[in-house]
């Protein structure tokens, strides 16, 4: 899918040689930008530079980006596909928006029987809500099967901004979907460990939960992480301690992570993503590095993938909340991806929420979104 990448300087001074050397080599080729929010006022002119080369694009904001180096916002990654796919970057996402998406997305959809489902990417801006309801709508509205992956985009205050675009529009409160070629897969894996605790999310909208067990949503979270994990929570120190002890959603295969992202005034508390009232969860305890299951579960993807292509960009996405969890590990865990797979250098961007497509015998491909996870696209 992408056949070559490139890292821009802020000035941009390498933007016309760079298109005009992948438009010659690949004509039909496109690009997918990964822009820093540090350097958010530059796509404007980013855009310019790919009017001016006759250059399909697509390009989101996140709140960094990452290389072998680790994270870094002073720069502009470009991944060039070698065929640009069928897209649509729709917004805002109201009811018709919501409709527009789905006839789009449904109008890309190959029509070769027997063979595999396609993969369809997407990338939301993060002030999106509920996008695992959308991605449930989408999967009903479809006719034909497709699997899927993606990410949230955006600022990492989860302030409003615009943060996705082509090579005309920069919108926001939108999504941007492409069909990725056949054989392209994706791989998302937080791999925490499950606690004991079993809670029900009694009541609540979207992403906000209002009560646990019927009380105070807060006041049931502050007493299980002090029974099992010996923490005394506080409005004070919530932000310190609540990204390392998200919720995860039961589901009838695995456990979906939500992180806490803010407390309100009555108790109830946000997270990203929705919790549906009624849903089984528990309290997590997020690994260390070198701990679960996710890095294992990675490698052995890219290395099965890198057995039936030629070497390629492999875009890697990592949550913004799974670095705040590990600090200064996350770059070590990002190395350890990189030299395990043998991939020779990485890149990608920090995202704000991951999806994949649940992956069980006797179950339908359906869309997931979580928080947490590494997710690799190739």
């Amino acid at each position: 899918m992408f056949i070559d990448q490139s890292f821009l300087s802020p000035d941009l001074a390498d933007l016309p040689a760079t298109l005009q050397a992948w438009r010659q080599r690949w004509p039909a080729s496109g690009v997918l930008a990964l822009v820093p929010e540090a350097l958010a006022a530059r796509v404007p002119d980013l855009q310019q530079g790919f009017v001016a080369q006759s250059c399909p694009l697509l390009g989101a904001v996140f709140p960094q980006l990452l290389s072998e180096q680790g994270f870094l916002d002073d720069r502009i990654a470009l991944l060039c596909f070698e065929r640009m796919p069928a897209s649509v970057l729709q917004a805002p996402l109201d009811p018709a928006g919501v409709q527009a998406w789905h006839e789009a997305v449904g109008a890309m959809q190959p029509v070769s029987p027997g063979a595999a489902p396609p993969l369809l990417f997407s990338i939301f801006d993060a002030q999106v809500t509920q996008v695992g309801a959308l991605m449930d709508g989408l999967y009903e509205a479809l006719t034909t099967p497709l699997r899927f992956a993606g990410v949230n985009a955006g600022s990492e205050t989860f302030l409003p901004m615009p943060c996705l675009f082509d090579a005309q529009r920069l919108v926001q409160g939108g999504v941007i979907s492409w069909l990725a070629p056949a054989g392209v897969d994706a791989i998302a894996r937080h791999g925490y460990p499950v606690s004991r605790g079993l809670l029900t999310a009694t009541s609540g909208h979207g992403n906000r939960i209002d009560t646990i067990d019927h009380r105070p949503a807060f006041e049931v979270y502050q007493a299980l992480i002090r029974q099992e994990f010996g923490i005394d929570l506080t409005r004070e120190n919530f932000y310190d301690y609540a990204v390392h002890f998200p919720f995860g959603l039961v589901t009838v295969v695995d456990v979906l992570v939500r992180i806490p992202v803010a407390l309100n005034d009555d108790g109830s508390l946000l997270c990203v993503g929705e919790i549906p009232p009624g849903n089984l969860m528990r309290v997590l305890r997020a690994p260390a590095v070198g701990q679960g299951t996710a890095l294992p579960d990675l490698v052995e993807f890219m290395l099965v993938q890198q057995h039936q292509r030629p070497p390629q960009p492999w875009p890697t996405f990592y949550c913004a909340g799974r670095r705040m969890h590990l600090g200064e590990q996350a770059e070590q865990e990002l190395q350890a991806l990189d030299a395990l797979s043998g991939q020779g250098g990485l890149i990608g961007a920090l995202s704000l929420g991951e999806i994949d497509t649940l992956r069980s015998e006797g179950f339908p491909a359906v869309p997931r979104f979580h928080n947490a996870c590494v997710l690799v696209l190739g």
